[in-house]
């Protein structure tokens, strides 16, 4: 999709980090951009700052857990822009704790966001791109769906499955003018490691020496290897542009996801990580 400017995005997880960024980049690029975020202070104030700048932007609060309030946002789009060009299914969440322990509400929660999140925005938004004959579906998978990390169960499963529902839907979209993108970040410096913050009532809260690990280790990797979000930012922007399928931020983990493959061919399971 060469031709941004004037066209319509959609962006979920919106209110801040990598979302914020991709919503800002688009609008710069002449976009009229739909802001969705389940939180609605954030949200009013990323709307707020993107029309002080010019921008012709709508907020819409969203649950991406909810198909009912992902439908109600493809609405709200159709109805105040008339099309909807790009989406782009970022919002997540990231819970620790050891695999057999995670209690269900947490597993149910995480897939939710991050996994059944990108299934409603699918469902909802490729017929209208497919009736429209255009239309770009980028989905925020992970390093974590490249290769299983510790400690994050439901958070790999989820990724792994982004990674699985894209690359189908890529294909059989082929010939309809409608094409789909992955992205999958490694260190970023963005709200994730804090979801607690979004935890819904009924869910526990992340809690022993896993989770304890998990959270040192995050706040210690974003330090050293965090990337701004608007570096992200540009590579979806040039993902977008070029059709290209992969977007991987760190390119060490391209090297990674080699070891892994061709430790498949021994049944072997490779274990290195990004430096």
């Amino acid at each position: 999709m060469e031709q941004l400017s004037g066209g319509v995005a959609v962006v979920t997880g919106a209110a801040s980090g990598i979302g914020r960024a991709v919503a800002e980049a688009f609008a710069r690029e002449g976009m009229r951009v739909v802001l969705a975020d389940i939180e609605a202070a954030a949200l009013d104030c990323a709307v707020s700052e993107l029309r002080g700048g010019g921008h012709d932007v709508l907020g819409v609060v969203t649950d991406v857990s909810s198909a009912d309030s992902v439908e109600r946002l493809r609405d709200r789009a159709v109805e105040h822009f008339g099309a909807v060009d790009v989406l782009h299914n970022n919002a997540g969440v990231v819970a620790a704790g050891p695999v057999e322990e995670i209690p269900l509400e947490t597993w149910r929660w995480v897939l939710d966001v991050d996994l059944w999140s990108v299934v409603y925005g699918i469902r909802a938004f490729v017929p209208l791109m497919k009736r429209q004959g255009r239309g770009h579906v980028i989905s925020t998978a992970s390093s974590a769906g490249l290769q299983a990390s510790p400690g994050i169960g439901p958070y790999n499963v989820a990724k792994f499955g982004v990674v699985a529902i894209t690359e189908t839907l890529r294909v059989e979209c082929e010939g309809t003018g409608v094409s789909a993108s992955v992205l999958c970040p490694g260190a970023v410096n963005t709200n994730l490691p804090r979801s607690e913050r979004n935890r819904p009532a009924h869910v526990p809260e992340s809690a022993g020496p896993v989770a304890e690990r998990f959270a040192a280790s995050a706040t210690k990797l974003l330090g050293q290897q965090g990337l701004a979000p608007a570096a992200v930012a540009a590579m979806v922007l040039d993902a977008v542009r070029a059709d290209r399928f992969w977007v991987i931020t760190h390119p060490g983990w391209i090297d990674i996801a080699c070891n892994r493959a061709a430790a498949m061919a021994d049944g072997d399971l490779a274990r290195s990580f990004a430096g």
